[in-house]
């Protein structure tokens, strides 16, 4: 058995699988930063540090705050970490889309709201995007091929 078997590394974003999150990482890095440029943020000067106040827009569409930006920073980090090994990846997808799968029930709740409830904050276009997310990521974490991309 080779130390990659035994690790279940195959070299940084060599399976279809790694290379999904890697994708994601690198668009959750994107609009981590994206929601703290001017111009592609609107009303920045509005933004809170958290909660429902906070009436920025990336790209005049998705409410967001410092947290929500900080939250998608470390997201993608930990998609191009998890992007080093098949199974890390194959988790990252899964687990992340879960997550966006909570995030969205949580947004049918809390979306709009005014209440403290809404910490994140979310508004209806979020929760679209979170209700995608989830799924694309659960559906490319499972079926996605455990194996390398290319055969030797």
């Amino acid at each position: 058995m080779t130390a990659h078997a035994a690790t279940g590394r195959t070299g940084y974003g060599s399976t279809w699988t790694q290379k999904g999150a890697l994708v994601f990482g690198v668009v959750f890095l994107i609009v981590g930063i994206a929601g703290f440029v001017p111009g592609l943020t609107m009303d920045m000067g509005t933004m809170s540090a958290a909660g429902n106040g906070s009436m920025a827009h990336l790209l005049g569409l998705f409410q967001v705050s410092v947290l929500h930006n900080i939250v998608h920073l470390l997201f993608g980090i930990v998609g191009l970490i998890a992007a080093r090994s098949a199974a890390g990846a194959r988790l990252y997808l899964l687990v992340g889309g879960i997550v966006y799968a909570v995030l969205f029930v949580y947004g049918l709740f809390t979306a709009n709201m005014t209440s403290a409830a809404n910490f994140v904050p979310l508004n209806s276009a979020d929760n679209v995007l979170h209700a995608v997310l989830a799924v694309a990521m659960i559906v490319l974490g499972v079926v996605l091929p455990r194996v390398g991309a290319r055969r030797a």
